[in-house]
């Protein structure tokens, strides 16, 4: 009877662990790795963002065609910016084990992650068409 009574227990015990991992590895990413894996698209990008200000820099003058560098310098500036006060706040708001163990978060941080995986897709929209304008202005002159 003990024999058998063991045998169930360590079948559950069995079970339930397999459901467990396969259910996790059926979900997918979670919220926090898509917020995550969004900032890892965007931030090797920064270093054309720098690049792209210094070129645009030494071509800003009173001129139109100076005063549209201009802009697009400060459109890339900004979203700079906005990428570095976006990484400070996420981190004054999550920890490391919450960002990269899957530390269960409280009903409050789950509402401030929806809120930064908003913010954080409006940086990348920022860098990306920031850097896609001054491309553009770039290759535009370079024809001319």
């Amino acid at each position: 009877m003990k024999k058998v009574f063991s045998i169930l227990i360590c079948t559950v015990l069995f079970l339930s662990f397999s459901c467990k991992q396969e259910k996790k590895v059926a979900e997918g990413p979670t919220q926090m790795e898509k917020v995550m894996g969004i900032h890892d698209e965007v931030m090797p990008k920064m270093g054309t963002v720098g690049k792209l200000v210094g070129e645009l820099k030494a071509k800003v003058d009173t001129t139109e065609m100076g005063k549209k560098y201009e802009v697009a310098m400060k459109d890339l500036q900004e979203a700079n910016t906005a990428m570095m006060d976006w990484m400070k706040d996420f981190g004054d708001r999550f920890n490391s084990d919450e960002i990269l163990n899957g530390k269960a978060l409280s009903e409050e941080k789950q509402q401030w992650l929806n809120e930064e995986e908003e913010k954080v897709l409006v940086v990348k929209e920022k860098i990306n068409s920031s850097i896609e304008r001054a491309e553009a202005l770039l290759a535009q002159d370079s024809v001319q």
